[in-house]
């Protein structure tokens, strides 16, 4: 069978970014669709309405290298495909993303971060087609998992990298924006699965509770319960070099605290928000904040995305206010709720992952964030 040659798959484009390739990719999504996510690097043509209009010139003065190849990208990849049709009439070498940003979605790409006075070396695996962050925590063999929000496959690859066999998954907390890996990974591998002790999911875990530890071979990471974007939310204090943040810390902003809640709820868990992130705040100023969330598309530059307390505090203007101020700037700032969450909520407390693509459930901006 002959050699696709007007398409190009997210994992082949991922692999290429990922090894510093020259490609130039074009997005020819309207504006407002572009400024939700994008892909990193990508230049960007609103020639959406005049490809879908069969405008033969929709591209014409659109100028390109000629020395690589394009790739051209739409949410879907079918009127992406009409722009790539058109350039390699004029010549060039293009082809569209099959599938799109919504394809896009499962792109990842990862970042090692040293810990000077940690046993312990973090791996940042990135989905940065979603903006997720999850981690790899490695140490003496043995690796745990935190916030898996990829193939099970990616993790295992990335720790046998490392000599390490995967012994630990963890999350945070449960997820509203993309479906959980982690009972689906800890079987893979036969690895403890762990959640923040809570009732609200329906299948088996050992629990953690605040101030629990857990050894990753001659690391440490202690468990701190930060309740407020959700019931169960927890940190977890590494060495105690770096803190897992989840969806409690951002690095320019706080966790959400409406997501399956009431007005009212939602009030009454920004209060407790405020009085998680105080305690958070105590930490030594140095202690490295690494979330569970990025609203950018991540570029493959290998840069881990973390910062000291201190920095997040100073950057983050909602830290420094009291906490009624807090509450009301929280609750006057909350974006769109993630697509599908409903839905995304009752398949991860029931611990099942749906056969099909996942990102039909997935795709769209992350949204966890209130900056």
């Amino acid at each position: 069978m002959p050699m696709d040659t007007t398409t190009i798959a997210a994992d082949e484009l991922r692999d290429l970014l990922d090894q510093r390739a020259p490609v130039t990719i074009l997005d020819v999504r309207p504006n407002e669709e572009r400024s939700e996510w994008a892909i990193p690097g990508s230049r960007h043509v609103d020639a959406y309405d005049a490809l879908k209009a069969g405008d033969p010139d929709a591209l014409a003065t659109t100028e390109l290298p000629v020395d690589q190849p394009v790739v051209t990208v739409c949410g879907a990849g079918k009127t992406s495909a009409t722009a790539a049709e058109q350039l390699r009439a004029r010549g060039v070498d293009a082809r569209t993303l099959a599938g799109g940003m919504k394809a896009w979605s499962l792109a990842w790409n990862a970042a090692e971060l040293p810990l000077a006075g940690s046993d312990a070396t973090v791996v940042q695996v990135r989905r940065t087609g979603k903006g997720c962050l999850s981690y790899l925590v490695g140490s003496q063999g043995e690796a745990a998992v935190v916030d898996p929000a990829l193939d099970s496959q990616v993790y295992v690859d990335l720790a046998h990298g490392y000599g390490w066999a995967v012994t630990h998954v963890l999350e945070t907390h449960v997820h509203a924006d993309h479906l959980s890996r982690s009972r689906l990974l800890a079987a893979h591998t036969g690895a403890t699965l762990h959640l923040p002790v809570t009732d609200r999911v329906a299948f088996p875990y050992v629990p953690l509770r605040d101030g629990d530890v857990l050894d990753v071979g001659g690391a440490t990471m202690r468990v701190l319960h930060t309740p407020g974007h959700t019931p169960e939310s927890a940190s977890y204090l590494l060495d105690p070099e770096a803190l897992f943040t989840g969806d409690t810390l951002f690095l320019g902003g706080v966790g959400r605290p409406d997501l399956e809640a009431s007005p009212e709820e939602a009030r009454t868990w920004a209060h407790t928000l405020y009085r998680s992130l105080q305690r958070l705040l105590s930490l030594p100023p140095a202690t490295l904040i690494l979330p569970g969330h990025t609203n950018a598309p991540v570029a493959f530059n290998r840069a881990p995305l973390r910062a000291p307390l201190a920095t997040v505090r100073d950057q983050v203007e909602l830290l420094s206010a009291n906490e009624e101020a807090f509450v009301e700037a929280l609750l006057s700032r909350i974006p769109p709720t993630p697509p599908n969450h409903h839905r995304i909520v009752g398949l991860n407390e029931a611990g099942i992952f749906p056969e099909g693509d996942p990102t039909d459930l997935e795709a769209g901006a992350n949204r966890c964030a209130v900056s």
